[in-house]
């Protein structure tokens, strides 16, 4: 499905849009996988990052996760909103969640050889995960997993020795389920002391794979209220926040998306220093 063994050196772009604080640089799932497994074929590590609403809501105040997504290797548009406004703004993108990800990245890393790394949520949900994602991908390399302690900081002591044990493990895809902007802040701390490690935020996927959480129905999901299906389930967690999504997002509708200028040059030349990486 994947052609994971090419990748054209000069097809490296620049953001396709930026919307207010966030930015999204990947068009559509395929793509992001292929980049992923290339990267990691040539031993180059990143951040990969899913933008929502939710995002967009904290980038606003929260100046470390601002700082983090302006790092981020790729950054795919996670939900419908964040589609609608991409495709308000002249591009078309498909979305790519975190949930969707982890599966078709596994079973390309089995391909592909590239050993993985689970670092997240509980240890009876990140083993049932394993054991799915196992079953589906027979080959694949689970270099190592663990869940962090209580209170984790995601830049402190801690974050630092964990990011060390990663890269120590040999895994060069790390999925984080942490939820955000726990997950994000870590990946950006520790691509820095790991710079041979793809550290991909996917959220609640490694519950959702491990039947711990159910997730919306597909026609849910098309139909572009997944978020709707998440706050059934758990509404005391979730109300306040994709309130305060939805508030956001009806303002973006009623000022006419006037992020519209914000849009950036598509492609650069080839040998021209990467705007993402070398930050």
């Amino acid at each position: 499905m994947y052609d994971i063994l090419s990748l054209d050196d000069d097809d490296a772009r620049l953001d396709l849009v930026r919307m207010a604080e966030g930015r999204v640089n990947i068009r559509d799932q395929q793509e992001l996988v292929r980049r992923i497994i290339a990267d990691c074929r040539a031993g180059q590590g990143g951040t990969v990052f899913t933008l929502n609403l939710d995002h967009l809501v904290k980038l606003r105040d929260h100046l470390h996760f601002r700082a983090a997504y302006q790092r981020a290797t790729y950054v795919s548009a996670d939900g419908a909103p964040v589609v609608v406004m991409a495709k308000d703004l002249g591009e078309p993108v498909e979305r790519v969640t975190g949930a969707d990800l982890v599966a078709p990245l596994c079973h390309a890393a089995a391909a592909a050889g590239v050993p993985v790394f689970l670092f997240g949520t509980g240890d009876f949900i990140r083993d049932k995960a394993a054991e799915h994602l196992l079953a589906e991908s027979p080959n694949l390399i689970i270099a190592g997993s663990e869940s962090p302690p209580l209170g984790f900081d995601p830049t402190g002591t801690a974050a630092r020795e964990a990011a060390e044990r990663i890269s120590a493990s040999g895994a060069q895809i790390c999925f984080l389920a942490l939820g955000a902007p726990k997950q994000e802040l870590f990946a950006n701390m520790a691509v820095c002391r790991s710079p041979n490690v793809m550290f991909v935020c996917v959220g609640a996927a490694l519950d959702f794979i491990a039947g711990a959480n159910r997730r919306a129905p597909s026609l849910w999901q098309r139909a572009g209220f997944e978020w709707a299906w998440r706050v059934l389930q758990e509404p005391r967690r979730l109300t306040a926040r994709y309130t305060r999504s939805l508030l956001y997002y009806f303002r973006y509708r009623l000022r006419g998306g006037d992020d519209r200028m914000l849009r950036v040059e598509r492609r650069r030349k080839q040998d021209a220093p990467s705007p993402i990486r070398h930050l």
